[in-house]
């Protein structure tokens, strides 16, 4: 069937349209014009846009923290991609898998899905999507307690992103070197690497990407025993995650307040910040987030003999971890548990 020129020209123009909401953060314009695509491609029977338009509204979705829709439209787009054996298409898709159930916090599917994402990418010789999902992997490692087998691939990475000039990619890179470097417990390492990130994204204006590096600086301020200075950063992390409408980030930061005040006796101040970060990981259904949030509560109970709040803390955080089949983290919830 021969399409009408102008439905083709009105859905790339669409999406054209679409695209600078994307990078501005304004993720609902995004997906209501991603939503009109949809329907236009299936209206003129065009399976490729229609792939193509699943997987715009699975990224919008993604961005508007709602994983389970996302996933559902980037397995459609999988099955449309497979079904015209478009190569690329099903990569981007497999890739979108995995960023979707790293979201949730199933890490073990989240890896799979990134290696199928791999083997395609290498069989096309695409370096800059093999790279960036060779890093989504590195950061899995560290999440799942696994920094040194991190450290050597993103390292792999680092000369990689170099390689191509990607000089956005490295500041990436380099923050995730030194989050890995701090899992470790080697601060003063990981502090070089965060502070070498930090230049290279204030050159490219990813307000983001430095509210991510200082949040890591924060954390490890507050590891070294300097919770002040902690605490003057992570309120100026605060106010650019509020700006910029980061309200994932928001949250961590705000748990990570709530942590350093616990380290300073302020009970009162860091209850009062982890139930700001707790409606909000609940709002977007972000169970790794909040399984943190809960622990470090229930530890603070836990801390001041108030143990029925404490329990009811870490059956929280259980509750959550078993929906995302973390077993490390499981045993980690019971010995407080059965500490108490």
């Amino acid at each position: 069937m021969t399409q009408p020129f102008n439905q083709v020209t009105e859905w790339e123009q669409r999406r054209e349209q679409a695209n600078p909401y994307y990078k501005q953060g304004k993720f609902q314009e995004y997906l209501d014009l991603a939503t009109e695509n949809l329907q236009l491609a299936r209206a003129i029977r065009d399976r490729a846009r229609e792939g193509h338009t699943l997987n715009d509204i699975g990224l919008a979705h993604l961005s508007c923290w709602q994983p389970l829709t996302a996933l559902e439209y980037f397995h459609q787009a999988l099955a449309v991609a497979e079904e015209l054996r478009n190569a690329r298409a099903e990569a981007s898709a497999l890739s979108n898998l995995g960023s979707t159930y790293s979201r949730l916090g199933q890490y073990s599917q989240a890896l799979l899905y990134f290696e199928k994402a791999l083997q395609i990418f290498r069989r096309l010789k695409d370096a800059q999507a093999e790279v960036s999902t060779l890093n989504d992997v590195a950061l899995i490692y560290t999440k799942l307690g696994e920094p040194k087998r991190a450290l050597l691939l993103q390292y792999q990475i680092l000369a990689m992103r170099r390689s191509l000039g990607d000089f956005s990619g490295e500041a990436t890179t380099l923050n995730g070197i030194g989050f890995a470097y701090s899992t470790l417990g080697k601060f003063e390492q990981a502090l070089e690497y965060l502070q070498a990130a930090l230049p290279i994204q204030r050159a490219v204006k990813n307000v983001l990407g430095e509210a991510t590096t200082l949040n890591n600086i924060a954390s490890i301020y507050s590891d070294l025993g300097q919770p002040q200075q902690a605490l003057l950063l992570y309120n100026q992390v605060l106010l650019t995650r509020r700006l910029i409408s980061d309200r994932a980030g928001e949250a961590t930061t705000l748990n990570n307040i709530g942590f350093t005040y616990n380290g300073l006796g302020n009970h009162t101040q860091a209850l009062k910040f982890y139930k700001q970060a707790i409606a909000i990981y609940q709002k977007l259904e972000d169970c790794p987030g909040a399984i943190s949030t809960w622990l470090n509560m229930g530890n603070l109970y836990a801390a001041t003999k108030r143990k029925k709040l404490a329990r009811d803390c870490y059956h929280n955080a259980q509750d959550l971890a078993e929906q995302i089949e973390h077993q490390p983290l499981l045993a980690k919830i019971q010995h407080f548990i059965n500490a108490l």
